[in-house]
C-alpha cells in the first residue's frame, strides 16, 4: 500500500469511530510511524510503505479509534514550542495553559525563584526556565510517577540544573521563599467529570482533574498557604476554568492580594487569575 492509501484508510477508520479531528490525527500518526514530512508526502504520495510501517500504523490507528489520546500513543506533546514527554500519569499539556506561562514570563527575571504547584509533566516550570535563563524553580506534585516524567522532561530540555522536584501535597515539602508561584491545579467540579470527553475522563489522571464539589478547593488552599512562601511583592498566578474568574479573583482579594486580574485566552475565555502579595 502507498502512503496516500494508508492515510485515507486511517482517516476513514477514525471518522467512523467518531474522532473529532480524524484527518489531523491520522496524519500525525502517519508522521509518527514513518517519519515523513508533509513536503515529502505531497512530493511522493504513491511511495510504497513497508509492511512493518503498515502494521505499526494500523495498530496506532486502532488505539486512537478506541479513544486513547493521541499523545499517549506518540508519547509526546508540544507546548510553548517545546516537545514534552507524556504518559497516563500526567495531565496532557494543553494550549490553554500557555496563557499562564506567557503571563508569568511578564514578571520572571533572572535571579528569581519560582514555585510550580501540581507540576505534573513539568511543562509550566520547564517552559519558564527555558525562556528565562537565570530563573530557578521548584516543581511540587503529590504523584511520584508524575515527577518521574517531569524530571525526564527537565533533562531532555536542559534545565535540570535549575529545577528541583518535590513529592508532596502542595506546600508539604516546600521550603524557602519565592518571587512567583504558579499553578494549574485540579479545578473541574466533581459532578462534571463524567461529562468530559472520553479521552480526558478515562485517560487523564483523575487526581489532576477533580477540584471537589465547587472546583475551588485547591485555589482556597493555595491562596491561604501561599502567603507563607511568597516574598513581599511576589505574584501568584493560576490557570482557571472559563467560569471561575470572578470566584478566584474574590478569593485572592479576600486574602489580601492586590493588583488582582483575570486574563483571557486566545478564545476570549477567562484563563488566568493573578494577584500580588503586598
Amino acid at each position: 500500500m502507498t502512503l496516500q492509501q494508508i492515510y485515507r484508510e486511517g482517516k476513514e477508520t477514525l471518522e467512523r469511530a467518531g474522532i473529532a479531528e480524524a484527518g489531523l490525527d491520522a496524519w500525525y500518526l502517519l508522521e509518527y510511524v514513518t517519519g515523513i514530512s508533509r513536503a515529502s508526502y505531497y512530493g511522493d504520495p504513491g511511495r510504497v510503505v513497508t509492511e512493518e510501517d503498515l502494521c505499526r500504523y494500523r495498530e496506532c490507528i486502532e488505539k486512537r479509534a478506541g479513544h486513547i489520546p493521541l499523545q499517549h500513543i506518540t508519547g509526546e506533546q508540544e507546548f510553548m514550542g517545546l516537545s514534552f514527554r507524556v504518559n497516563d500519569q500526567v495531565l496532557i499539556p494543553r494550549q490553554d495553559t500557555e496563557t499562564l506561562v506567557e503571563e508569568a514570563l511578564k514578571y520572571a527575571m533572572p535571579g528569581m525563584r519560582v514555585l510550580d504547584l501540581c507540576t505534573g509533566s513539568g511543562c509550566i516550570l520547564i517552559s519558564l526556565l527555558h525562556f528565562c535563563p537565570g530563573l530557578t524553580g521548584v516543581g511540587s506534585d503529590i504523584s511520584a510517577e508524575a515527577l518521574k516524567m517531569a524530571r525526564t522532561n527537565g533533562q531532555r530540555l536542559h534545565v535540570e540544573d535549575r529545577a528541583q522536584w518535590l513529592c508532596g501535597d502542595l506546600f508539604e515539602k516546600v521550603t524557602g521563599a519565592f518571587d512567583l508561584i504558579v499553578s494549574n491545579p485540579p479545578y473541574i467540579r466533581s459532578a462534571e467529570i463524567e461529562e468530559l470527553q472520553e479521552e480526558v475522563r478515562l485517560y487523564d489522571p483523575r487526581i489532576a482533574l477533580d477540584g471537589a464539589e465547587d472546583g475551588l478547593l485547591f485555589y482556597r488552599r493555595i491562596i491561604e498557604e501561599s502567603k507563607s512562601y511568597l516574598k513581599n511583592g511576589g505574584r501568584l498566578l493560576f490557570e482557571i476554568g472559563c467560569d471561575q474568574g470572578r470566584d478566584v479573583a474574590e478569593l485572592l482579594e479576600n486574602a489580601g492580594y492586590t493588583e488582582v486580574s483575570v486574563k483571557k485566552d486566545l478564545a476570549g475565555l477567562d484563563r488566568v487569575a493573578a494577584g500580588r502579595l503586598q
